[in-house]
């Protein structure tokens, strides 16, 4: 649970404070901004303790975000939530920044009375807090648009409202990948693994079920559907992806049956799928550079690219 959220400027300046516990008080707020923020030597620990108190804290350009409880709370749950919560602002503002922040306090205290209950995150999903949340505030919701806020924060579809419709259907999806890399000064590869993400772009009416099918060379956890009388070839020719997230949306049980995967998409921006792979990594290109000492306070540097 947490005691308390407070949002500050660069400068140390409180923007955002809400207190949802008694053991919390406004003096957290100096003792965050004199230890951490305003610190003579930069705190790289996303934790700090003072007084037996903690302080969970991330920044997003200008602005930092911080939740201090005097409790034993799972620490991943509380930069989960932080992330979660600044991401749904910036679905509604924009980029996250001082100037946006006090443009838009009246909204982010509605978020937070949505969000968080007597400490406790609840619903942090942006789809379903724009049914009755607006820019311009809290307004009264007829019966019918009660009846559907109800229907979408306990029905199994949470993540997409009712309703939607587009004059042109249109979903992009983009595999990105990241290869990370350690090598030693002769070349030798000393760790290599790829992280890589779907992320999926969706502009469609109703309520669509989406499904693609996965290549059978690929295996997850040793899980494949691989033929098991030709383990040696399947070894050679088949991707390991050593662990993989789904976004909620993906149905599980037909993705272990079918090797699909099948979901009903959100609108708009997300992320379907997100991956890690360690084995036979091949690199897509090497840097090698080449350091000539010309003169004693001179020195050429060639870098090429195979």
């Amino acid at each position: 649970m947490i005691g308390g959220l407070f949002v500050y400027n660069h400068k140390g300046e409180v923007l955002i404070s809400r207190i949802y516990r008694d053991d919390v008080t406004r003096n957290a707020v100096d003792a965050f901004r004199v230890n951490v923020i305003h610190a003579r030597q930069q705190v790289r620990t996303p934790v700090t303790n003072m007084a037996r108190t903690s302080f969970f804290h991330i920044k997003r350009g200008n602005v930092w975000i911080c939740a201090v409880t005097r409790q034993n709370v799972n620490a991943a749950m509380v930069f989960e939530f932080l992330n979660r919560f600044a991401d749904t602002m910036q679905s509604y503002f924009g980029k996250l920044n001082e100037e946006n922040v006090k443009n838009n306090f009246v909204l982010i205290y509605e978020l937070l009375d949505e969000i968080v209950d007597f400490g406790y995150p609840q619903n942090t999903d942006p789809g379903v807090l724009k049914t009755f949340i607006t820019q311009q505030g809290v307004r009264t919701a007829t019966k019918e648009e009660q009846s559907q806020i109800t229907s979408q924060v306990t029905g199994q579809i949470g993540w997409r409202r009712e309703g939607i419709k587009y004059r042109r259907n249109e979903l992009f999806l983009d595999v990105i990948e990241y290869v990370n890399l350690l090598m030693s000064q002769q070349g030798q590869v000393l760790s290599a693994h790829v992280a890589g993400k779907v992320a999926m772009k969706s502009y469609l009416s109703g309520m669509p079920e989406c499904k693609f099918g996965i290549n059978d060379k690929i295996t997850i956890d040793g899980k494949g559907k691989g033929s098991s009388d030709e383990p040696n070839k399947a070894t050679r020719t088949s991707v390991a992806i050593d662990d993989c997230q789904f976004h909620q949306c993906v149905k599980l049980t037909k993705f272990d049956t079918e090797h699909a995967i099948s979901f009903i998409p959100p609108d708009g921006e997300y992320e379907l799928m997100r991956y890690r792979t360690t084995k036979d990594i091949q690199l897509p290109f090497r840097v090698i550079p080449l350091v000539r000492e010309v003169y004693r306070n001179k020195m050429e540097v060639k870098v090429s690219v195979h």
